[in-house]
């Protein structure tokens, strides 16, 4: 029994389609694998030109250890003038910047109120001092009386014991007296050191409370750094430590040298207070932001400059040349330090002399061919 023609028509088309269909994946994948292979091609010809600047050995150096640190410049001698007692604040006249000496009269608080208890102590005591005089003459009476007879002893012990009580009564009423006499003199606000108004905090006419801030003086003769350091980095810092500062506002370095190292960790941060005694040109001023380096010793390692060691990997690594290729090598840094005022850092993992690319060439691809520009080395 023959095929009816449509049938054979049918199936002739569908095995034309199939083989369509297997032509155009064969062709497919002959164009990936043959786009896969240019591309390998490429980056095994693709080559990257170096300067001499671009490369530099490990080499074992002898550094110096450096500690990075930063903080604000203060006053080693600042103080507040405060309010010894309540009352009205008047001729106050220093404002921010003005220079004052040492014991400088600066503003009152209205001594009326401290005049008038000075007054009423003053009359106190000597209401006392004749309460003594009273007792005074009375025993001196009744000791005549005793040795003529015609008191008891008991009248004279009780004279004297008034007597007695008089004086003690006088002496608290002095005091009395002393005490509002100082309360007097401190109406009078006076400034503890020379320097300059820092800041001024209360306006004449105000009312001040007792220990109330009125204005504060600063002495910008002697500035120090206060810097935190982890507790792991204070170990190594000792005083006569010396550092590098860069300070805002200045274009030159501001030396400055270890004074103090608190002895007690900061409760929370545990980090340890370091101070430094700064060599203050002209124009400095307290609070201002001050960073650097301290120098804490010598360190021989093997070690690289810092921007050669990359962090955009999980693990450190360094772009090294090996068979005039770039490698990548997974190091450990260590500790920092500085060789002729260049940032460096101990790196382990590496061989000593292996050619590594500065940080300034940028990331490459492990394998990329690299040369060295023309008549160099």
């Amino acid at each position: 029994m023959k095929l009816p023609v449509k049938w054979i028509v049918a199936g002739v088309a569908v095995a034309l389609l199939a083989a369509g269909v297997l032509r155009t994946l064969s062709s497919r994948e002959a164009a990936k694998q043959a786009l896969e292979a240019q591309q390998i091609s490429q980056k095994q010809q693709a080559s990257v030109e170096l300067n001499v600047g671009d490369v530099v050995k490990s080499e074992t150096l002898e550094l110096t250890r450096v500690l990075p640190l930063s903080g604000a410049l203060k006053a080693v001698n600042a103080a507040f003038v405060k309010a010894k007692v309540a009352g009205e604040l008047q001729g106050l006249s220093v404002r921010e910047g003005d220079f004052v000496k040492a014991g400088q009269v600066i503003a009152r608080i209205d001594a009326t109120e401290y005049q008038a208890r000075v007054r009423q102590a003053q009359q106190q005591a000597e209401a006392a001092k004749a309460q003594v005089d009273i007792a005074q003459r009375s025993l001196d009476n009744n000791q005549s009386l005793v040795s003529q007879g015609f008191i008891s002893r008991t009248a004279l012990d009780t004279s004297l014991n008034n007597l007695a009580a008089a004086q003690a009564s006088y002496k608290a009423a002095q005091a009395g007296a002393d005490v509002a006499t100082k309360s007097l003199d401190d109406t009078v606000l006076r400034t503890p050191m020379a320097g300059q108004i820092a800041q001024r905090l209360v306006q004449n006419g105000e009312r001040v409370a007792i220990d109330a801030r009125v204005v504060e003086v600063v002495d910008l003769a002697a500035l120090e750094l206060e810097a935190a350091l982890a507790a792991a980095d204070s170990v190594r810092v000792k005083t006569g430590q010396t550092a590098q500062l860069s300070v805002e506002g200045l274009s030159q370095p501001v030396p400055a040298r270890v004074v103090r190292v608190n002895p007690s960790a900061v409760a929370g941060s545990r980090a340890v207070l370091v101070y430094l005694a700064v060599q203050a040109p002209v124009g400095l001023r307290q609070g201002l932001f001050a960073q650097g380096t301290l120098n804490t010793g010598a360190l021989t390692a093997l070690a690289l400059p810092l921007d050669a060691v990359r962090t955009d990997k999980p693990q450190p690594y360094v772009q090294h040349i090996v068979n005039g290729r770039v490698a990548h090598q997974t190091v450990t840094p260590g500790a920092a330090g500085e060789r002729d005022g260049a940032a460096m850092v101990e790196v382990k993992g590496l061989a000593e002399g292996a050619e590594v690319l500065v940080g300034a060439v940028g990331a490459l691809r492990e394998g990329t061919l690299v040369q060295r520009a023309a008549g160099k080395p």
